[in-house]
């Protein structure tokens, strides 16, 4: 069973009722209870006044004088419900309303005179207590209780009113008291209404901020929100960047899948021109050589839509294989290869997209190194830079700032730009960068940087 509604605005709506009714119910009575105790103050004023009037017919000795035992109105009146008694070891008193029968007595009490006697006779022992009874009628009561000390023992002094007193007055406000508190909770719940709708605006707006991206409306949602969304739109646009990260990636993949394809598709349609019995290998091969490209490009193309990384590959292993290829390949360029790389230098990357990158780079620095090609590699904030440099003729600055600039590959123009972009694009999909500079040794330098995870 489901106590909360689905809705936000009907959570909220559902939770501040139940809170502000119990607010109100505490009120009331809080308020209630003070009310009571005021009214109670009144009667029991006017009940421990009498007593205190009475308290002055009891002699020292325990005796009762009549004469002093004055009757404050309405305690002289009969059947006012208004009445007091002295109970001493000498005899009792009673207030005229009374007309000589005796006050009705809270049960579950010994009324006699009690005590020894007390030297400190004339002051009453302890302030006036309150007790709750009923009279022959059945009204209920509500009795002042004092001990007065005397020689021969305790005398007891009672006063007595009416509780309805206290009753009519609680129940002539309870009503008023009530329908402030109905009142009041309508205002409130009109108040918190309101508020749910000026307070979840915002959401309103947000929602439709991302309509509009979507839409294409807008590249990304303006940072003018609640200090509370502003993290929730902080990474709804980095999300929308991110998506947009991995469509440009997509799209590369297409480039490169294209210029992949391109040389044998046009090797495969000069071989069908001029097809015999050798070109069947040459077919075959050309035929392997683009699956090959498709299941490299697709299968990237996976891992970054699921966001996965591959194992962690040391460096200085594939760092001199592609040394000796390319030192075979250009052999005759004489060029000496210097890899200062530690053995347990490793990053977090493809094998095949690491070999590509490399490969693209070291075979560039090859074509244009004079006699030297240095490679080294250091730890940087948790990643891994490698520094190719040749020593070339190098590019002047602007052909360098140019190459820096990323751009498609279908943009790039052969030599540095298409091999530079293709290293670039793989480092970015792996989480690098790649940038171009002057080397130290006159040439070209390319600082690769790539994540370390640790082994």
């Amino acid at each position: 069973m489901r106590l909360l509604p689905r809705s936000l605005s009907g959570r909220l709506l559902v939770t501040a009722a139940v809170t502000i009714a119990v607010a109100l119910l505490l009120a009331a009575f809080a308020i209630g209870h003070v009310l009571e105790r005021f009214v109670m103050a009144g009667l029991d004023d006017r009940l421990d006044a009498q007593i205190a009037i009475v308290a002055r017919a009891v002699e020292a000795d325990g005796r009762l004088d009549a004469a002093k035992a004055i009757d404050l109105p309405p305690f002289d009146q009969p059947g006012s419900g208004w009445a007091w008694e002295v109970i001493g070891p000498a005899g009792t008193l009673r207030s005229a309303s009374l007309r000589g029968g005796d006050l009705p007595l809270p049960r579950g009490r010994d009324w006699s005179p009690f005590g020894r006697g007390d030297e400190r006779h004339g002051r009453i022992r302890q302030r006036p207590h309150p007790l709750e009874g009923v009279d022959t009628e059945g009204r209920a009561i509500h009795y002042r209780i004092a001990t007065l000390p005397t020689l021969r023992g305790d005398a007891i002094v009672l006063a007595a009113g009416p509780r309805a007193i206290v009753d009519r007055p609680l129940r002539a406000a309870m009503l008023p008291l009530l329908l402030s508190v109905i009142l009041l909770a309508g205002f409130l719940a009109l108040a918190l209404i309101v508020q749910l709708r000026i307070g979840l605006r915002p959401l309103v707006a947000l929602r439709q901020r991302v309509i509009d991206v979507r839409a294409g409306r807008i590249r990304h949602i303006r940072a003018d929100e609640p200090t509370e969304l502003l993290p929730l739109v902080e990474e709804l646009n980095a999300l929308i960047d991110a998506n947009e990260q991995a469509l440009e990636r997509a799209r590369g993949h297409v480039a490169n899948l294209a210029h992949g394809l391109k040389t044998p598709l046009a090797t495969l349609k000069l071989d069908l021109a001029r097809f015999d019995a050798a070109g069947e290998g040459r077919l075959r091969a050309q035929v392997e050589r683009m699956e090959g490209q498709i299941r490299h490009h697709l299968s990237r193309a996976r891992a970054a839509e699921a966001g996965i990384m591959a194992g962690r590959q040391l460096l200085a292993p594939r760092l001199h294989d592609l040394a000796a290829a390319l030192s075979r390949i250009h052999a005759d360029r004489a060029i000496v290869p210097l890899i200062a790389v530690d053995a347990t230098i490793g990053v977090q990357c493809d094998a095949q997209d690491l070999d590509e990158m490399l490969g693209n780079i070291l075979d560039n620095a090859w074509q244009h190194a004079k006699r030297t090609v240095r490679v080294k590699a250091r730890a940087v904030d948790r990643m891994i830079r490698i520094e190719i440099d040749d020593d070339g003729p190098g590019l002047p600055p602007d052909r360098i700032s140019d190459l820096n600039v990323a751009r498609r590959l279908d943009e790039r123009a052969t030599g540095y730009g298409f091999g530079i972009a293709i290293a670039r694009e793989l480092a970015e999909l792996h989480g690098g960068t790649l940038t171009l500079r002057q080397g130290d040794l006159g040439g070209l330098a390319v600082d690769l940087n790539i994540p370390d995870r640790g082994p």
